[in-house]
């Protein structure tokens, strides 16, 4: 009876771990199979529109550790540049910028404003200046300014959502023909006064907004330039933010004369209804930044870096009642919003995952899954000698993950991250949990892991 009952046990042991290597997800990174640079840096940040303030310059450092290729500012007309008519004052918008080049990121300069002097009325739908020759001499003497105040201020887009004006929080609302004349018009100016600009937008609120095509036309037909084209997207669908990529390169595609990057400068959950779960936003971050890549998206600004409570005063400057009551409330509807640090400056658990991504230096390798939720990302950092992965289970359900290093020449020590996204804690020794390094031969390089839903986790690999 005893040897009976023992060789059931057995069996239903041995069922056990059997079904357990079914179920576990084979997860595969060719060491040997490099394509091309990461570039993860250009998996950017973006801030603005909320204050004329720098809003995390205490925040800098910590900025600065997750190397940001580029940050996107709103210039918005809280910045007074125009004051009086040929009086030029940036000595507020300086101070953003300047914070902005502390953490060695590129500013995007984004122009979406409406000053006084040449906007007499605030009317959403008057779109272009009083005088054309004045507002070429305020943004010629502003590009020129940043020039002179430093060479790696190039990029500039030529407005913000202009396809939904106040919605959108900018004061104005553009139809497709009147947007290509004042691109036309704001391009001349930025290129008389820096020829190595980069020029583009129109950072739509819509991928699939009429002015998007029209301004392809126009930019081929009458070669203007178009360095690149930008939109946004809020949406808890990583599909979806890969769809508008798609969308936007195929557009692209019609137009060989235009050589422009993607940029998609502007993206987080859907604000609406944004997920409940605090481990769903760091892994949508990780799902929707491997999209990103996989689409071929050349550069993206999260949007945005730290939360802010909203004034009324700022925005009835330049926005009708109705649009500084919307913009009030939207911003203020919920305690907290998405950024990577909250409006207590408290750090956020998105803020480690771009961390993790950080370390994602060198050349990318090729890595493959055997499930749509379960996916990841590597690298290859010759400098450092190291072997980057990072996995993520973009799912409400557990999982088991099999890991395996293919084509490992030698021996292996490996080192683990887990991402705590359930916890409160500032401190990145909590948020980012060490585990016990393991060794691995080139005849068993695989690791055994169990990802709780929405598990974020990174390995560095080094040989031995």
């Amino acid at each position: 009876m005893r040897l009976r009952l023992l060789l059931i046990v057995g069996l239903a042991l041995s069922a056990s771990v059997m079904f357990a290597e079914e179920q576990a997800v084979q997860v595969t990174v060719s060491l040997s199979e490099r394509l091309g640079p990461m570039h993860i840096e250009r998996m950017a940040l973006g801030q603005g529109g909320l204050s004329q303030e720098p809003m995390w310059d205490n925040r800098i450092a910590e900025i600065r550790t997750l190397r940001p290729a580029v940050i996107r500012l709103f210039i918005q007309e809280y910045f007074d540049l125009l004051p009086a008519p040929g009086r030029y004052h940036f000595d507020t918008l300086d101070r953003s910028v300047d914070t902005i080049l502390a953490t060695g990121a590129e500013p995007i300069m984004c122009i979406c404003f409406k000053p006084k002097v040449l906007f007499p009325v605030v009317d959403q739908d008057i779109v272009e200046p009083t005088d054309y020759a004045q507002w070429e001499e305020l943004i010629f003497r502003m590009v020129r300014h940043y020039k002179e105040r430093d060479p790696r201020i190039r990029y500039w887009e030529v407005a913000n959502e202009p396809d939904i004006g106040e919605s959108g929080g900018c004061p104005y609302r553009f139809q497709a023909e009147n947007y290509t004349r004042y691109y036309k018009h704001t391009v001349d100016a930025i290129l008389r006064a820096d020829s190595n600009a980069l020029v583009g937008g129109p950072a739509l609120a819509w991928v699939r907004s009429p002015i998007l095509p029209r301004l392809l036309e126009f930019c081929e037909k009458e070669k203007v330039p178009l360095h690149f084209i930008s939109w946004h997207i809020y949406s808890s669908s990583p599909q979806q933010v890969r769809d508008t990529i798609e969308y936007a390169k195929g557009l692209l595609a019609k137009h060989p004369g235009i050589k422009a990057q993607t940029m998609l400068n502007e993206w987080n959950v859907d604000l609406s209804h944004p997920p409940q779960d605090p481990r769903f936003q760091p892994c949508y971050v990780a799902e929707v930044i491997w999209q990103m890549k996989e689409g071929g998206l050349d550069y993206s600004c999260y949007y945005h870096i730290r939360d802010w409570h909203v004034a009324m005063e700022p925005f009835a400057k330049f926005m009708s009642p109705q649009g500084t009551m919307f913009m009030y409330r939207w911003w203020n509807r919920r305690p907290q919003y998405d950024g990577l640090f909250d409006y207590q400056n408290t750090i956020r658990p998105a803020y480690f995952t771009f961390k993790l991504l950080s370390r994602l230096t060198g050349e990318r390798l090729c890595v493959t899954s055997a499930s749509d939720t379960i996916h990841g990302l590597a690298t290859w950092d010759s400098y450092l000698q190291l072997y980057n992965v990072l996995v993520w289970n973009y799912s409400a359900s557990p999982a088991r993950v099999r890991l395996t290093l293919a084509d490992a020449s030698g021996n292996l020590t490996v080192r683990a991250l887990v991402l705590d996204a359930a916890t409160a804690n500032n401190d990145e020794n909590a948020r980012l949990k060490v585990e016990r390094p393991v060794d691995l031969t080139p005849e068993k390089a695989q690791i055994d892991v169990a990802f709780e839903p929405y598990g974020v986790r990174f390995w560095s690999i080094e040989r031995r």
